[in-house]
């Protein structure tokens, strides 16, 4: 058994400009971090809103597990994709009767065991089900399989976010936010070992409104109308944090956020 287990985790994948900078910057990452695990958000991977089973397949030759969190029902393919690919997470904290699962336990070529759970908040979102509720069930049956836990908390509000990272301190690895797309630099690891960010940011273009083109989103703000979101072709960018764990504990060793990114790109 190794002493040691990391895990690169990326920020949500913003469309097809998306996913060409996860193409483009990965293999940089991979070769400086060597990660035992790669995981990313990947609810915003079909033309920036949704997943197809196409594109999933596609992401799941580049990355372990995807998570997701309040877009991953926006393609109705992905209600049977969810039968057919465990790696790819929908929230834990959606009602049961909901396809799909919200954590999945991925085993490394060690033979180590690491779990990883999606979680969505309630705080300016759909009043689903409690995350924090939902997290305490989990860790009661993968708590018996694994120590090795990353939670990914897609929400909108930064208290929720902290506030589920004190309540799972100890209990888990890393707590990891997603939703909001832009990078924060609150990085640290809690007393107890729980290595937390609040935001990672996201993977697309640099020189955007959250992934989406500049225009659309001033032209909502300027207005007040409804307006027709795509994803910027702008620039890229890649969020992500690298987090080393002590396989055996499963308390987090260090966190560190990286950011790459280029300037001038446009189809």
């Amino acid at each position: 058994m190794p002493d040691k287990v990391s895990f690169l985790f990326l920020g949500d994948i913003i469309g097809k400009p998306g996913r060409r900078a996860l193409r483009k910057y990965l293999p940089l990452l991979v070769e400086r971090y060597s990660p035992s695990l790669v995981i990313a958000n990947g609810e915003n991977a079909a033309g920036g809103s949704g997943i197809t089973e196409e594109i999933g397949r596609e992401l799941l030759t580049e990355v372990d597990v995807l998570t997701s969190g309040n877009h991953i029902w926006d393609k109705k393919e992905t209600l049977s994709y969810f039968e057919k690919e465990p790696r790819v997470l929908r929230p834990a904290n959606y009602p049961p009767l909901n396809p799909g699962k919200g954590f999945y336990v991925h085993e490394l070529s060690s033979g180590v065991k690491v779990a990883v759970v999606s979680l969505q908040g309630r705080v300016f979102m759909e009043p689903i089900d409690c995350p924090f509720r939902a997290a305490d069930k989990i860790l009661s049956a993968l708590g018996k399989m694994t120590p090795l836990i990353v939670v990914d908390i897609h929400a909108e509000a930064t208290s929720e976010k902290q506030a589920l990272g004190w309540h799972l301190d100890g209990r888990v690895s890393a707590v990891i936010g997603t939703h909001t797309h832009v990078p924060t630099a609150d990085e640290r690891i809690l007393p107890q070992g729980t290595a937390y960010i609040t935001d990672v940011g996201m993977v697309g273009a640099y020189n955007s409104v959250i992934g989406i083109r500049r225009e659309q989103a001033l032209a909502r703000f300027l207005t007040g109308r409804p307006q027709r979101f795509e994803p910027s072709k702008d620039g890229m960018v890649l969020g992500s944090v690298f987090v080393e764990l002590n396989a055996e504990t499963g308390k987090s060793l260090s966190i560190r956020r990286d950011l790459l990114f280029e300037d001038k790109i446009e189809e």
